[in-house]
């Protein structure tokens, strides 16, 4: 078993062909291969239970070869993959290989009855062995097809994999190719491309799966990891919201969050005027994703219920329309956003930063973090920010909206925190029921925080800038949900104080 550095990149056919052709690249070639075709057969249970674990299990055909492999830890681009990989004669898997892996427990004897191929893809491959400044990379050109359920999808990518030496290369490389090819950052690997198409799945949103940390790797190789999985969840979901997706946003959203607190939680070991840039475009991306999903939640889960009790009161009606239109433009405005080429080379940007950023060469203190191990860092890191929730938890009640929204944000901070650094841990009913306790605090918190959206809101419509003959009547139904709110909110405010004393007396698993 070995871990892997990697990056893929997509691009256009044409331009893989240019890449390839590249003057530059083939001197730093120490060996251009002969074309193979590769031949992989995924396996999974009928319920996916590989897939809900981030883990792919496939057998590769190379011309009379058969290699079982085993990955897991992250799903796409990421750094700290874990894989195993191992020759076998057999066309169906050999489980006994899983053992001394992190899936060893995943991989019962049971689980092999269960197994069967979901999809295959079918891949010509052309691959480069570079050295540069001392290491050592492949550079694999890959064209071919994802084929599930009789239907078929192309593939043209590059894949750049560090066989020996530093990260740095890896990322200088990718930078060089940018430079004469568009390349983007691939958010889905060939196998999430083969889960969706066997499921005829397209376009559904991805969620965040299981990050698989080592207590003894560098917590800068951890953060690096962290923040290109919270990335490959946010760029996983673009075509989802492109395709108009209120979930596909929802997710992207969650993806940029964890990597706002992924950045955030991390931020004594980094420094460079890089890092402002990152954080920058991660904020405008913000800005331009928020309205369409705060209208959406906004729309369904406090308009509609509300004009459903109401069937008497037409505003509500004229509201939810009116609403569901401003909806309807943000989604458009956000679609516009992540089929920018600002959007593009955000993405790229940013999984070349998390690789080899300015922030990774920072001295002094910044320094000694990264060359700690990402369990102890991981312990202190979560026991500060506790801390800091404690003390304001214990006096929520004194609160106002303000504190009470910036507890909200620490609280989240946290919860994403314990979710990264949850493989360092072995206290696992500790664990579930601190995660338990964060939920129900940022819950109360959060629905808290939408009353006072709303009540802005109320404010807005109630002294217009325009003269729409519909806006008293809009105003008046925004009053009338604001003000069931607020009735809703002196409950809110004690279930959150009693959620707070929850949290304080919940045993700490770090």
């Amino acid at each position: 078993m070995n871990t892997e550095i990697e990056l893929k990149l997509g691009l256009p056919a044409t331009a893989l062909r240019q890449a390839e052709r590249l003057a530059w690249l083939r001197k730093l070639a120490a060996d251009v291969a002969p074309p193979k075709r590769l031949i992989s057969d995924y396996f999974d249970t009928r319920k996916l239970k590989l897939r809900e674990r981030g883990v792919s299990l496939r057998i590769r055909r190379i011309g009379s070869k058969r290699l079982q492999t085993i990955k897991g830890g992250s799903r796409a681009g990421a750094l700290g993959r874990f894989e195993r990989e191992d020759e076998i004669t057999s066309k169906r898997p050999r489980l006994k290989y899983a053992k001394d892996t992190p899936f060893e427990k995943l991989f019962a004897k049971k689980l092999k009855k269960k197994l069967r191929p979901v999809f295959r893809t079918d891949v010509r491959r052309r691959a480069m062995d570079i050295r540069l400044n001392g290491s050592r990379i492949e550079l694999a050109f890959d064209r071919g097809a994802v084929i599930a359920r009789q239907q078929s999808e192309p593939i043209h990518e590059l894949e750049l994999e560090l066989k020996k030496g530093h990260a740095k290369d890896l990322a200088e490389l990718a930078r060089r190719l940018h430079r004469d090819v568009p390349i983007t950052f691939e958010a889905s690997t060939k196998a999430d491309r083969g889960y969706a198409l066997s499921k005829g799945a397209r376009h559904d949103p991805a969620h965040a799966v299981p990050l698989l940390l080592k207590p003894e790797q560098l917590a800068g190789e951890g953060f690096a990891q962290i923040g290109l999985s919270c990335l490959q969840h946010l760029a996983a979901n673009r075509n989802a919201l492109i395709a108009g997706e209120p979930e596909g946003v929802h997710q992207m959203r969650v993806g940029l969050r964890r990597l706002r607190a992924a950045i955030s939680l991390f931020r004594d070991m980094m420094d460079g005027h890089d890092v402002e840039e990152i954080k920058h475009e991660l904020k405008w991306l913000t800005e331009e994703l928020g309205p369409a999903r705060d209208l959406d939640v906004l729309a369904k889960e406090a308009i509609a219920p509300l004009r459903k009790s109401n069937p008497d009161k037409p505003e509500i009606a004229i509201l939810e329309k009116d609403v569901k239109q401003d909806r309807g433009e943000e989604f458009k405005r956000a679609g516009k956003a992540v089929s920018s080429p600002r959007f593009r080379e955000l993405v790229l940007k940013a999984a070349l930063w998390l690789i080899d950023g300015d922030w990774s060469r920072a001295g002094g203190r910044a320094a000694e973090l990264r060359s700690g191990s990402i369990s102890s860092v991981a312990a202190d890191i979560l026991e500060r920010r506790s801390r800091k929730i404690t003390k304001r938890a214990k006096r929520l009640d004194q609160l106002d909206a303000r504190g009470r929204h910036k507890l909200r944000i620490a609280v989240k901070k946290l919860r994403y925190g314990c979710d990264f650094f949850q493989s360092l841990f072995d206290h696992p009913k500790a664990q579930r029921r601190y995660a338990d306790a964060l939920k129900e605090l940022q819950g109360c918190l959060g629905k808290l925080n939408d009353i006072r959206v709303h009540a802005e809101r109320a404010r807005r419509l109630a002294n217009p800038r325009t003269s729409e003959p519909a806006c008293a009547q809009k105003a008046y139904a925004m009053g009338f949900l604001t003000g069931r709110e607020q009735a809703a909110g002196r409950r809110l405010l004690s279930a959150a104080s009693k959620a707070g004393r929850k949290l304080v007396h919940s045993r700490r698993f770090w």
